[in-house]
């Protein structure tokens, strides 16, 4: 079954993973397949691309526990981040920590940013407050279209504090991930989880199943109250529960009119909107999980 995938387009490989992951590798393998695999080449009707992951794989691959497991933190639905540990020191790399998730989660640990220079280098610039508004305005801009943004960010060890036979510890890293001082010598198998390098922002679309919208109509028709529930984060939700009928005026939820509104005072000053006026105006609220608990 594996050698009958591999035969096939890249685009008809099936996948192990969401549909997140399943966009993310269907796009990254036409962009590596000239530095890490074969040209893409069709004869007879078969397929004779080479598989630029599995190249990528085979050069870096990932730092293996006793058990032969992969060093890693799974995702999950609280952290909303996932990270791998790899071997990058062919060609005089380093073993490197690499992070993906949720932007709000992932660019809060972040102090550098990549950026091309006007001759096309690559360099690490500091996180400041400029490169930061830039990338929380193509973050809002994508996630108001509806659109699901991940964020990626990466740390390249010192190869003398972190060898190749360094025990990461992945297990209990929450126990230590507020030790940021004094790096590996505040535990056995600490690594930096902040102060990581923002590679940058990945945006999928991800449309709602077709007539969504009409059986949310026909939900609310019967006396069904329709209350989504979604690991996106607040605009990419507020977009999405619009397209489906869930919210009907985007210009009348909660955040909305709290970030927009002002009310016009007797005297002709103007003053924001207060949290209190805004609930009582809204028709629609999208309530981050955060606040929740």
């Amino acid at each position: 079954m594996i050698d009958g995938e591999k035969a096939k387009r890249f685009m008809k490989r099936q996948t192990k993973g969401d549909a997140s992951e399943t966009g993310l590798i269907r796009w990254v393998t036409p962009l590596l397949t000239a530095e890490f695999g074969g040209k893409i080449d069709m004869k007879d009707g078969k397929n004779t691309e080479d598989n630029a992951l599995d190249q990528i794989r085979k050069d870096f691959s990932p730092i293996k526990d006793a058990e032969g497991n992969d060093k890693m933190i799974p995702f999950n639905s609280s952290i909303k981040f996932n990270l791998l540990i790899r071997d990058m020191q062919k060609d005089g790399g380093h073993i490197t920590v690499f992070l993906k998730g949720a932007p709000e989660k992932v660019l809060k640990r972040c102090s550098r940013m990549l950026l091309k220079d006007e001759d096309g280098n690559i360099t690490a610039a500091d996180y400041d407050s400029g490169l930061n508004d830039g990338v929380e305005a193509a973050n809002s801009f994508f996630g108001l279209q509806g659109e699901r943004v991940l964020a990626f960010a990466k740390a390249d060890l010192d190869a003398e504090e972190y060898p190749s036979d360094y025990n990461f510890d992945t297990k209990s890293w929450a126990n230590w991930d507020a030790l940021q001082a004094g790096g590996a010598g505040n535990k056995d198998g600490w690594f930096p989880m902040n102060g990581l390098t923002l590679v940058g922002l990945v945006s999928l679309n991800d449309p709602p199943r077709p007539k969504v919208d009409v059986s949310v109509d026909l939900c609310r028709h019967a006396g069904v109250k329709v209350i989504m529930v979604t690991g996106d984060q607040p605009p990419t939700a507020a977009a999405i529960a619009h397209k489906v009928n869930i919210i009907r005026n985007p210009e009348l939820e909660y955040q909305t009119i709290l970030d927009t509104e002002m009310i016009k005072e007797a005297d002709g000053s103007e003053r924001k909107i207060t949290p209190e006026e805004a609930f009582e105006k809204c028709n629609a609220i999208v309530i981050h999980g955060d606040k929740l608990a």
